[in-house]
């Protein structure tokens, strides 16, 4: 498949990459061929190009190798397609802070790079995951619902992000194919269970519901198949248990794929993530960040339906 058409709609539209531009690639050997596609489009775009190729990390948000990060934060405009996430990193997190307008695409693969919510109509999807983002922000509870179970958490204090897939300013950046509005619940606070039977980092697509237990903000069970692995990778840190996130999809194009990357953007998904939330208003730090989707859920916040069955309210 040519991936230069593709590959060049994304530095254009989404990142507006400009002539003279430091635009970095960061890619592994799973991802390499996405990563050459974007390093030469960025050229043909007259950006100074680079391409840095990292050892895949052997989990979603390990960071990478210092170099990397040095490299990253010298760059105004930086593209990661990996295979594990980069997104929940302080690397991620502080080149944006110097100015670079960063996109992550962890798990990417060629048909994704070209197919489904990379097509999106981005300003629709910048309209409503605004929307959705205001939501969370005024928000002071929140109440998951799928399958009778229930899972609750605190969001008092925190303010979300729109993740729009639209990077053209000073500092912006989000995941790539994008379409989500997520916050970092208060520590401690989430309780419940939670069926999760979309897909999850880690595990893939799966082929039945996954049943987690969560007492005082951490998981505290899991049942379904792929529990052990699950948990197994959340226990590579002591804070890999943490309820470190709850996002809204909001990209009609995305699809269920496997791959949490776009799966998550689904419109009428919820997903929730465990470990580090440090790089976006929580305050735990991990090296671990795992999410794991539920489809057509009912979702209130403040005790107001917002979703009934994964389609979303008005409001």
């Amino acid at each position: 498949m040519d991936l230069s058409e593709p590959a060049r709609r994304v530095l254009d539209a989404c990142l507006a990459l400009q002539a003279g531009e430091r635009c970095l690639i960061v890619t592994d050997r799973e991802k390499a061929e996405i990563g050459r596609a974007l390093y030469l489009a960025a050229a043909e775009l007259g950006a100074e190009a680079m391409l840095m190729e990292i050892l895949p990390r052997s989990r979603d948000g390990e960071e990478p190798p210092a170099a990397v990060a040095a490299a990253m934060l010298a760059a105004d405009v930086v593209v990661c397609p990996t295979a594990r996430s980069l997104t929940h990193t302080q690397a991620r997190k502080a080149a944006q802070a110097a100015g670079a307008r960063v996109a992550t695409m962890p798990g990417i693969t060629v048909d994704m790079f070209a197919a489904g919510a990379i097509t999106a109509d981005y300003t629709r999807v910048a309209e409503v995951t605004q929307r959705v983002a205001a939501w969370l922000t005024a928000g002071q509870t929140i109440r998951l619902v799928k399958e009778g179970k229930a899972l609750t958490l605190s969001i008092a204090g925190r303010t979300a992000i729109a993740s729009t897939g639209v990077y053209r300013e000073r500092g912006q950046g989000g995941n790539l194919p994008s379409g989500e509005a997520y916050i970092a619940p208060v520590e401690g606070t989430a309780e419940g269970e939670l069926v999760v039977d979309g897909s999850m980092a880690g595990l893939g697509r799966l082929t039945a519901p996954l049943l987690l237990r969560i007492a005082a903000g951490r998981l505290a069970g899991a049942e379904g198949p792929g529990a052990e692995r699950l948990t197994a990778l959340l226990d590579t840190s002591s804070q890999g248990r943490n309820v470190a996130e709850l996002g809204i999809g909001t990209n009609e194009r995305a699809r269920l794929t496997g791959v949490v990357l776009e799966d998550e953007k689904i419109a009428g998904t919820v997903h929730v993530a465990f470990g580090d939330n440090s790089t976006f208003g929580g305050t735990v730090q991990a090296g671990v960040h795992l999410d794991g989707v539920v489809l057509a859920p009912d979702l209130y916040i403040d005790g107001r339906q917002v979703m009934a069955d994964g389609r979303l309210l008005g409001g």
